[in-house]
């Protein structure tokens, strides 16, 4: 059972998914881990800690990190409502049945 000092293996995985694309990114930019933590004032260890997936590492710090990369614009995405594809399905199933007027 998941517990606040171990997700669950879905997070996990997730997390693990988003270090190996910072990872990439990171690369493809040829920047050094020490390079991109002076960038996101974090150090090269906390770096590293992203890059494989630490689900103990502060949201802020993955904010910095991405922003020293040039991708925070897609964090800011990530529970956009209007890509909310389940609440528009809860929400158009919540409409009444007929509408009278008052």
């Amino acid at each position: 059972m998941p517990t606040p000092n171990m997700p669950s293996s879905v997070v996990q995985r997730s997390l693990r998914r988003l270090g190996d694309d910072i990872r990439i990114a990171r690369k493809r930019r040829n920047l050094t881990m020490q390079v991109v933590a002076d960038r996101a004032l974090a150090s090269r260890k906390t770096v590293a800690r992203i890059e494989n997936g630490d689900p103990g590492v502060n949201i802020g710090t993955y904010a910095s990190v991405l922003h020293a990369l040039g991708l925070l614009d897609r964090l800011t995405s990530l529970a956009d409502p209007a890509q909310d594809a389940l609440g528009t399905d809860l929400d158009i199933d919540a409409l009444p049945q007929r509408v009278r007027p008052k």
